[in-house]
């Protein structure tokens, strides 16, 4: 079943019936904005509840924007929530296909990128979606964490790689945005992104076994073993969530260049020490890159 909400494709095929990833009513606030408003900003300004500022603001197309995409070639954007990073993608490609698991998210997404021809809305679990052809570039933005709730195996995110990698042409990229579970804001007092616990990322989640970060190394190893060959390594800063700079191995920062970068918007922390200045200490000895609070790989 196809919806066409403005220009946009809307494919209902292999949705459930239920949304299965919610942030709550607030969703359906964010529907009834995007669907009477075209700019978000004094709607930010005037309401401080992350999710408002987490689903619609610029700053998250930050994550990709920058990167040269080849114009003639396809994205398939897994996860692609209420499409903060969609309109940007469809800006620079010939053909979008986002995958997202909730119908209501996926509404979201098509009213506020409602003029774009490009884009493909598919409602459903990305696992059992019959694509036509593979891709040029896939990305997994605040995706890749959670692989052990949806993907069943003793190494789900293998597995989960795995599989991905195999919707990919030859040659073709991968992205993946993630935190980092050593980042320095986990040590100097902010809760754990999707827990909520304190320190639990540092001490290698115990008691958790639905979601989970990684290190630079551990994450690489990874994808090593499920094939990528050629791996580059980006630090969105703050986060990736909302970044305001990306750093490079190739342009690692220098000392009193984060001092302006360090938010925590999303939930109340404490403040064991000044962030700014550790980071000044630890840019100076050249271990930013395990430090950094988040990653963004481009792998192939």
């Amino acid at each position: 079943m196809i919806e066409k909400i403005g220009n946009l494709s809307l494919n209902l095929k292999y949705y459930s019936g239920t949304d299965l990833y919610s942030d709550g009513d607030i969703e359906d606030e964010l529907l009834k904005i995007v669907s009477e408003n075209s700019d978000y900003d004094e709607i930010i300004e005037l309401d401080n509840r992350w999710p408002i500022l987490y689903h619609l603001s610029k700053q998250r197309g930050n994550i990709i924007d920058w990167y040269p995409f080849e114009k003639h070639s396809k994205v398939l954007e897994i996860g692609a929530g209420c499409g903060a990073i969609t309109g940007i993608l469809a800006e620079k490609v010939t053909q979008v296909t986002c995958v997202e698991l909730s119908k209501r998210r996926s509404l979201i997404n098509a009213n506020r990128n409602k003029d774009f021809e490009n884009v493909e809305i598919i409602v459903g679990d990305f696992k059992k979606i019959k694509f036509d052809s593979k891709f040029d570039y896939i990305t997994l933005i605040g995706v890749l964490e959670y692989a052990p709730s949806f993907t069943d195996s003793d190494k789900p995110f293998h597995e989960f790689l795995l599989y991905v990698k195999s919707l990919l042409k030859e040659n073709g990229k991968l992205f993946i945005a993630i935190e980092n579970r050593f980042g320095l804001k986990y040590w100097a007092g902010a809760r754990e992104d999707h827990t909520g616990q304190l320190f639990e990322s540092l001490e290698n989640y115990f008691e958790n076994d639905r979601v989970r970060t990684f290190s630079k190394n551990e994450l690489t190893e990874i994808l090593k073993d499920v094939g990528f060959k050629k791996i580059d390594n980006y630090y969105p800063m703050p986060d990736y969530k909302l970044p305001f700079q990306i750093f490079s191995d190739n342009r690692l920062p220098k000392v009193g260049e984060l001092r302006g970068l360090i938010h925590n918007f999303d939930q109340h922390r404490i403040e064991l020490f000044n962030e700014s200045k550790v980071f000044d200490s630890i840019v100076s000895n050249n271990e930013f890159s395990f430090f950094a609070n988040s990653f963004l790989f481009v792998c192939e």
